[in-house]
């Protein structure tokens, strides 16, 4: 009698992987160290093969065979489930045992997967396998499946072979095709944690995926692989190997597509960098349709608790005070696409900076040596730089002058000059304002290394926007139709300004926006109508000046006078960034244009002055907005307000003036001598006792140009410097202030010790000797009191010329009647006691001013006579009758 069998010895483990239909990988428990694994080859049986790619150790590409992808399905059920089995290992086989594996802990009980796969006819025995009594068993459970035509016996075999693509040709609308839906799949490979081979089903499309919003360490095949990279593979693979999962296909990278796979126990992607095996990646975290939030909250997790990866993590986010992290703040300034001037809760103005994003940038094309080419002249950003001028549009309508939730992200040190910025999230009606500008194209997103956490709190969402802009191509994403802004200046050029001005007055109200204040009724404008920037100063109304930079820049700043910061500070809180109404009415000899402006409906002239912050300026007498101001300036003073606050008894002091008898004006002459007159009847004076100064000054100046000759074109001159020029009659040089630099390199400069003006070649300017260009001008400027020039060019022309001939170079006594830039005047012969002004009106050469001011009434009377004896008399403007019956309303003239 023959000994009887040995029992098997049963071994338990995991199900890893089904290789086929009659293969499977085991892992069994570990006992210290990573997991062995075993490939359990079913003995006795072979089962249909599986298709099989074309490779480069594989040149031939097979398809199925019939019924291997049921087989491979029908033992596909058993993975991440614990069964027993036996193995052994053949001598001729490197890593394959074959044996025997039941799906359960009971060999007696449980299903014998070689039996189950014969009975539903999805394997055979193999050849030769029928006559050996050991496969007895398996033989009669073939015969049953073969007669009852199961699986591989059954007629319908090409049914059951499937149509497998292993590669997608288009790989962008293969995504768009399925639009976010999520598709069943199968993972059949994991090539490290973030990264891995699947079955998309019911298509059999075998594609690349990689993890959506993810990064885990590179598993390397010929070197030492990152840290954590096998444990991040072993985490993906006993949770997700072959097992359904449903997928979301959102990009394309390098042909390899960019998803995320939903388990019913959640999202994979989370669950690693919960773990610490993974870290989150901006560019593929911006794909993700949803979820980006949910999975920087669970690596946050991870670097808390110094996880795997982040054992060694220290964080870089800034430290920022609970009361100075969030706040409510009022907008008062849009700065060019990325930063907001803000009013803070105690009234103190702060500049912040929209976090994570950067403005449009100028596109400078390199020149032959590589560098940059430099900007044109007349460059200016906001309107030359492409979409910067749409993105601040953007932001000054929807936030100026209105309260805005801030939340500071994070402290941008000082760094090369630039001084600290606070990089904040602003909310704006709830909408996030960065997040805004991105998504129109406005603005790009800043990227970072991986490890930087400064960055803004809503960065994914920032991403997500850029992505949608770069997709539909807009912004600064666009290839074609860049917005350009031919943006006229005609900010201290006359002559430009000239070209304006009668379109400007002729249009009445003209609609128009803020873009600088420069005191409290001095700024720029935008007009978009003419697309002109132009320098404005409010009529009718005298205002305290703000502190200001000395003439030619040098000297440091000037005092602000009283008021004067108030009052700059009150019109940019109404008017700054704002659209506003204006209507022009005359321009200065410096190309400026003075007018009336309304900002919602408010006329801002009569709100400084009703605010104490302005008074009434004479020449507001003769407008329709006479009376508004005038009882602007009364409640102002009534109730003490701004430049009335140390006004005392203002009513008494009223009545006792109302009472007194008319005083004349004071009159104190100062010896002048008149050494230009401009084409408007202005005139520039010399004070006499101030003559041996500016001799001395001349000759200071002579003395060392003469000693050393400054050299030809060193000097740059730039617009409002204060140099030295030659003049043309006499070769000699003069302190002069640079007007404008044309193209051709021509300064037009002013010299400020005699009022006259040149155009010369930049090459006869040099820088003044020390000391000589703080010295104050020696040349002020004045108009005759109570004088208006003719408005028509030939009758001006005569009138200037016959005053040039009596004044022009010759010595006169001067007396201030009317404050004011210029100061009004009377000029007087010492040879003759001939008022210059009331001559030029005698003649009818000139009109008389009426000012209603009880100190000149005196004056005003000799001038009126003198006038009414011109008109009398026919005199020049006076010759064909009363010119001032064109006054009247049928004419046009206003009330």
């Amino acid at each position: 009698m023959s000994a009887p069998a040995p029992a098997p010895a049963y071994k338990i483990g995991i199900v890893k992987q089904v290789l086929s239909g009659d293969t499977i990988v085991i892992r069994r428990q570990p006992q210290g160290g990573p997991p062995p694994e075993k490939i359990i080859a079913l003995s006795g049986i072979t089962a249909p093969k599986l298709a099989r790619q074309r490779t480069a150790n594989n040149d031939t590409e097979t398809k199925d065979e019939p019924y291997a992808w049921e087989a491979r399905e029908f033992l596909r059920k058993l993975v991440g489930r614990e069964v027993i089995f036996t193995a052994e290992k053949p001598p001729n086989s490197a890593t394959r045992e074959y044996g025997s594996v039941w799906a359960g802990k009971d060999p007696t009980k449980d299903e014998n997967l070689t039996e189950a796969l014969l009975a539903e006819g999805l394997a055979k025995v193999r050849d030769g396998g029928r006559n050996i009594p050991q496969l007895k068993r398996l033989v009669e459970i073939e015969d049953v499946a073969k007669s009852q035509g199961k699986g591989i016996w059954g007629s319908d075999l090409q049914d059951h072979v499937r149509d497998i693509k292993w590669s997608v040709e288009s790989p962008k609308q293969f995504v768009n095709k399925f639009n976010n839906l999520p598709i069943k799949a199968i993972i059949e490979y994991v090539r490290d944690g973030s990264t891995v081979r699947l079955c998309l089903l019911p298509e059999f499309y075998q594609i690349t995926l990689m993890l959506s919003g993810i990064r885990c360490p590179s598993v390397r095949q010929d070197g030492e692989s990152e840290p954590y990279a096998e444990e991040a593979r072993f985490f993906l693979e006993s949770k997700l190997l072959q097992k359904d999962v449903e997928v979301v296909l959102e990009s394309v990278n390098n042909n390899n597509f960019v998803g995320t796979i939903l388990h019913p126990q959640g999202n994979i992607a989370e669950a690693l960098l919960r773990q610490g095996f993974a870290r989150c990646v901006d560019w593929s975290l911006a794909v993700m349709k949803q979820g980006a939030s949910t999975l920087r909250a669970a690596e946050k997790q991870a670097k808390d608790a110094r996880l795997r990866i982040w054992t060694n993590y220290t964080s870089n986010a800034p430290i920022i005070a609970a009361k100075d992290k969030e706040f409510t703040a009022s907008v008062m300034e849009v700065v060019n696409g990325d930063a907001l001037v803000v009013k803070m809760p105690n009234n103190t103005q702060k500049k912040i900076f929209l976090a994570s994003i950067r403005p449009p940038r100028e596109k400078n094309s390199p020149d032959e040596e590589g560098k940059n080419s430099p900007r044109p002249k007349g460059f200016k950003p906001l309107y030359d730089i492409p979409w910067m001028y749409e993105a601040r549009e953007f932001l000054r309508k929807k936030v100026v002058g209105k309260k805005v939730n801030v939340t500071v992200d994070y402290i941008q040190p000082a760094k090369d000059n630039f001084p600290e910025k606070s990089c904040c999230t602003v909310i704006s009606g709830g909408v996030n304002l960065a997040e805004a500008l991105v998504s129109k194209g406005y603005a790009t997103v800043v990227r970072y290394r991986n490890d930087n956490d400064q960055r803004s709190s809503h960065y994914d969402k920032l991403l997500e926007a850029e992505l949608k802009a770069q997709k539909a191509g807009i912004g600064v994403h666009a290839k074609k139709d860049i917005p350009t802004h031919r943006i006229q200046d005609t900010s201290g050029d006359s002559a430009k300004a000239k070209k304006f001005f009668p379109f400007l007055k002729r249009a009445q109200k003209t609609e128009a926006t803020v873009e600088f204040v420069a005191s409290g009724s001095r700024m720029r404008i935008y007009i978009p109508k003419e697309s002109v920037l132009v320098t404005f100063l409010l009529a009718g109304i005298n205002c305290p000046r703000g502190s200001r930079p000395a003439v030619g820049g040098a000297g440091g700043m000037q005092n602000a006078e009283p008021f004067g910061e108030e009052a700059l500070q009150f019109t940019k809180e109404k008017c700054l960034q704002r659209d506003v109404v204006v209507t022009i009415e005359e321009m200065d000899k410096a190309g400026n244009f003075i007018g009336w402006l309304w900002v919602e409906n408010e006329n801002l002239s009569v709100a400084l002055v009703e605010n104490g912050l302005a008074t009434m300026h004479h020449t507001a007498e003769s407008s329709e907005f006479a009376r508004q101001i005038k009882n602007a300036e009364e409640n102002a003073s009534k109730n003490r307000l701004g430049l009335w606050k140390d006004f005392v008894e203002v009513e008494k002091e009223a009545e006792k003036e109302r009472n007194a008898p008319i005083q004349d004006r004071t009159v104190k002459y100062d010896k002048v001598i008149i050494t230009e007159v401009t084409p408007e009847g202005n005139f520039y004076a010399q004070n006499i006792d101030m003559g041996s100064r500016l001799e001395s000054l001349m000759e200071k100046i002579h003395q060392e140009f003469k000693s050393n000759p400054p050299l030809g074109g060193a000097y740059m001159p730039r617009r409002g410097n204060i140099c030295a020029a030659r003049f043309t009659l006499d070769d000699q040089w003069y302190r002069a202030k640079v007007e404008k630099i044309t193209e051709d390199k021509l300064a037009h400069v002013f010299y400020i010790d005699y009022g006259n003006r040149e155009v010369l070649s930049t090459a006869r300017l040099a820088a003044l000797p020390a000391g000589t260009e703080i010295e104050p001008p020696y040349a002020n400027e004045y108009v005759l009191c109570c004088v208006k020039f003719p408005s028509d060019p030939d009758d001006r022309s005569e009138a200037v010329a016959v005053f040039s001939a009596d004044t022009l170079n010759r010595k006169l006594l001067l007396n201030v009647e009317t404050r004011g830039s210029p100061q009004g005047v009377t000029l007087v012969d010492p040879n003759t006691n001939v008022d210059v002004g009331k001559n030029l009106i005698k003649e009818g050469l000139v009109l008389m001013e009426s000012l209603r001011d009880h100190r000149l009434a005196g004056l005003v009377a000799e001038y009126r006579a003198a006038q009414e004896h011109a008109k009398s008399s026919r005199l020049s403007l006076w010759r064909h009758g009363d010119i001032t019956d064109d006054d009247a309303v049928e004419f046009g003239a206003r009330r």
